[in-house]
């Protein structure tokens, strides 16, 4: 199966020595492709909405919101049906927070469903000096004329954001191999492709209309948000006490330009 797959499917986008076939031929040989392809359609075919307000002590409060996309939706119930798993949630809210419950750095955490594909609720945080600190991923400062706050993601540190997040959302995005769990390089183009051949051309499609909403409130007037290495559009972008940004989802997966955002304000 390794043999056939790596000729016939992947190997024009992947390496000869790259593990991802045999990642995948593992987890078809041990009976878990269904479950983990229903797993990785939950992760990466979706609309976020997050709005959070950080303290001048480090601590931060998060309302999260997030939704399928309609065609995933439907995708997803029907592979449920087939696989006679047709109760329950599509996203389970009550799941993913036990899941983060264990995250460094997250004081409280709780979600529920606000319809079958559809969940919303809230993440408090001690510090965000501590929250994936393994990480290198929050840099934050406050003084008495101000503050500062770095956040980063690459590479480097994306496979280690996402092993400290959740162990089973690691597992599930190093079996497709998205680069925000592996540090494999990799284009977004080449990376849409493999998940068109491996899903479908809808399924690709949503990752690349997927975005991320942010909006967080700083401890006082904004006074400037960069983005190095991405568009101005971007970048974010601030008024008073807060600072909002629109990430496309693919740029996450992918990290072909790292993530890097810092916010200053008085």
């Amino acid at each position: 199966m390794k043999k056939c797959l790596e000729k016939e499917v992947f190997y024009p986008l992947w390496r000869k020595d790259s593990n991802f076939i045999q990642a995948l031929c593992y987890i078809i040989y041990m009976k878990r492709f269904f479950p983990v392809c229903l797993a990785i359609f939950t992760l990466i075919s979706c609309t976020a909405r997050i709005d959070g307000s950080l303290a001048a002590d480090g601590s931060a409060v998060l309302s999260v919101n997030m939704s399928l996309e309609p065609r995933m939706t439907a995708l997803i119930r029907s592979l449920s049906a087939a696989g006679g798993q047709s109760d329950g949630p599509v996203l389970d809210g009550q799941a993913i927070a036990m899941s983060m419950s264990e995250t460094p750095g997250i004081s409280y955490v709780t979600f529920r469903n606000t319809s079958a594909a559809a969940i919303e609720g809230q993440i408090r945080i001690n510090n965000v000096s501590d929250f994936l600190a393994a990480a290198d991923f929050i840099t934050f400062e406050q003084g008495a004329s101000g503050g500062r706050c770095l956040i980063g993601i690459n590479r480097d540190n994306g496979p280690v954001i996402v092993e400290l997040l959740s162990e089973e959302i690691a597992d599930y995005l190093n079996a497709l191999m998205a680069p925000l769990a592996t540090g494999e390089e990799m284009t977004k183009s080449e990376y849409l492709d493999l998940v068109a051949m491996f899903y479908n051309r809808t399924i690709s499609e949503e990752i690349a209309g997927s975005r991320i909403r942010a909006s967080f409130e700083f401890p006082g007037p904004v006074t400037s948000v960069s983005a190095p290495g991405l568009a101005q559009e971007r970048g974010g972008a601030f008024s008073g006490r807060r600072a909002t940004f629109d990430i496309p989802l693919l740029d996450l997966l992918v990290l072909e330009t790292p993530l890097i955002y810092e916010v200053n304000w008085n």
